[in-house]
């Protein structure tokens, strides 16, 4: 079976309420047990996995700046530019065949919520940065770029290419939903949310900082949910 395929039959098995799935039993998802190749989210090992000011959920809750725009998969493209080696796009027949990691984490929400232990699928930055003849001497920064009226979100280089970065296009076993940024979205556990750009269009290395969305309107330009960068 193709990995297109394979994607295909995994959103067909959604059902009616894909939403419902997502509710999380009392206890905590601990990474203990998981099989050897899922990689574990450093702060997934802390003794308090809360940062400051947040409290866990257990749902997982929709916030957004736009609302889930309409995506063609015969159309989708990933693109990697910037100060890179070479420039690429995939298409999303080729995305999936990209070989793909699974990174244990969890997520923190400018908003004061956090969700602990998610289970990610996608394909590692670090790998697609590879595929893309690696990060210029100059780059420093990551421009985020969505689907949704052209979102964007800036961070750092180090943490996108943390070893626990991904695009996902998997969340606990289940294709990401369009409301949740599916069908790729950005994650970078080791920053706020927000920074892990829901319906990923591509990413752009750069030289300098360059504000996104919401780093226009106030919010941090790191955004380090144990420091409580929130706002500037």
């Amino acid at each position: 079976m193709s990995a297109l395929n394979e994607y295909m039959d995994r959103v067909r098995n959604w059902g009616p309420n894909p939403e419902a799935k997502k509710l999380q039993a009392d206890e905590v998802p601990s990474p203990e047990g998981l099989p050897e190749e899922v990689i574990i989210s450093p702060d997934a090992r802390r003794p308090n996995r809360i940062p400051p000011g947040q409290s866990r959920t257990k749902k997982w809750p929709v916030l957004d700046a736009y609302g889930p725009p309409r995506i063609d998969l015969n159309a989708w493209r990933f693109q990697i530019g910037g100060l890179v080696g070479k420039p690429v796009a995939f298409t999303w027949a080729e995305f999936l065949e990209l070989p793909r990691v699974k990174v244990f984490a969890d997520f923190h929400c400018v908003t004061r919520w956090s969700r602990l232990g998610n289970l990610w699928e996608g394909v590692s930055t670090r790998l697609l940065l590879e595929r893309a003849g690696g990060a210029r001497p100059e780059a420093r920064f990551v421009l985020a770029h969505g689907y949704d009226q052209g979102y964007t979100t800036n961070m750092p280089l180090d943490p996108f290419l943390a070893e626990d970065a991904l695009v996902a296009i998997f969340h606990d076993g289940e294709p990401i939903t369009p409301e949740h940024g599916g069908p790729a979205r950005l994650i970078v556990p080791q920053l706020y949310a927000w920074k892990s750009a829901k319906w990923l269009a591509g990413v752009e290395l750069l030289a300098g900082d360059q504000a996104g969305f919401w780093e226009d309107n106030g919010y941090h330009m790191r955004g380090d949910p144990w420091r409580e960068e929130r706002f500037r």
